[in-house]
């Protein structure tokens, strides 16, 4: 059956895309995308540019050459030679670059930023439909004997400390309950542990629509959407019970707050009154001021209860199953990369409780 098209309405040409349709895709693309990964890209991009202007001495244009891509490897990338260890940026341009605020210190880049940035270069040039320069076989054999190079120096990322139970107790301790800004503190941060680990993320977007009332102090939290569930996928593990003590602080928080709908963590006026939903960076800043108070050390931070939880559970010898239902982690590797060993492991001391003294045989 042929369906007579609308005379109001111009015929599409399927083979090319319109301009409203092509404008339809690209909002589609950047709404699909997380907050903090288009920041990281803006941020990726920015640092292409600059790095390319002082360095060549003109504006860059797409697509790059492969031998920019080598050029910004050995340029950001420590190697190993008879002087120890150097990279190429000159001292000059890498000043100019800091002193403009577009690399956060002197020196190589950090193994991992580089990377990033590399498949935030190689991501731009495919989207855009452009030969890749990042997939030139000399740049991706240069990038992996690059990260090769650093793990045979034992040059591993350095990851934050785990925050666990009793370093997170020592921020509770900070809040002062008689203040909206306490409540919130004490509400938010047990909430984020409590749930699995929250990302700043999610603890910024968490909206009472999907808070659910069990009973006095008991929720349970539906996660929709987040990092390891990007298609919002229906699944048993999206339900997050916040039970006890964390129960108990949101319920008190929500109670003086008077909040029944929108964001469930807010701003706090000068005036004591709640205003606006927090964003990912002050869900950080909140962690970071409420460890500093606690006179903990400043290698905590809004990720460091994710990998608290994780830490945790397995000292409480909680099933792996369990941690990664309420993490969300659909790997046991993804969930392991999260624990912080402390040093003491029950395997390391099989031979010490009813170990033979001798050869029984």
């Amino acid at each position: 059956m042929r369906l007579p098209a609308l005379r109001n309405l111009p015929a599409l040409q399927p083979e090319m895309l319109s301009d409203a349709t092509a404008r339809a895709v690209d909002e589609l693309l950047r709404e699909g995308e997380s907050v903090n990964t288009l920041a990281s890209y803006r941020s990726a991009l920015r640092y292409w540019a600059a790095w390319f202007n002082v360095r060549y001495g003109q504006q860059i244009a797409l697509p790059v050459p492969p031998s920019v891509v080598l050029q910004f490897i050995v340029d950001h990338a420590q190697r190993t030679t008879a002087d120890g260890l150097v990279h190429e940026l000159p001292a000059a341009i890498d000043d100019v670059l800091v002193q403009a605020g577009f690399k956060g210190k002197l020196g190589p880049m950090a193994l991992n930023t580089l990377v990033h940035r590399i498949a935030v270069l190689s991501k731009t040039h495919q989207i855009k439909e452009l030969k890749n320069p990042c997939q030139d076989a000399k740049v991706r054999e240069l990038l992996g004997k690059t990260r090769r190079a650093y793990g045979k120096r034992g040059d591993l990322p350095k990851k934050k400390d785990a925050l666990t139970k009793d370093p997170l107790m020592a921020m509770i301790e900070t809040c002062d309950l008689s203040t909206l800004k306490g409540l919130r503190d004490r509400a938010l941060l047990l909430f984020a542990f409590a749930s699995g680990g929250r990302r700043r993320s999610e603890v910024a977007a968490a909206d009472m629509k999907s808070l659910r009332r069990n009973g006095p102090g008991s929720f349970t939290y539906v996660l929709t959407h987040s990092k390891t569930n990007q298609m919002a996928v229906d699944r048993p593990e999206n339900y997050k019970p916040i039970e006890g003590v964390a129960g108990e602080a949101l319920e008190a928080w929500l109670a003086a707050a008077e909040i029944s709908e929108g964001a469930v963590f807010r701003r706090v006026g000068k005036g004591g009154k709640p205003g606006v939903g927090l964003s990912p960076a002050a869900v950080r800043d909140i962690v970071k001021e409420r460890a500093l108070s606690a006179g903990l050390p400043d290698s905590y931070s809004a990720h460091s209860l994710r990998s608290g939880f994780v830490t945790e559970a397995g000292a409480q010898n909680i099933p792996l199953a369990d941690t990664m239902a309420m993490t969300g982690h659909r790997s046991v590797a993804s969930v392991l990369g999260y624990f912080r060993s402390s040093g003491q492991s029950q395997a390391a001391k099989l031979l010490d409780d009813g170990a033979p003294e001798g050869n029984t045989q």
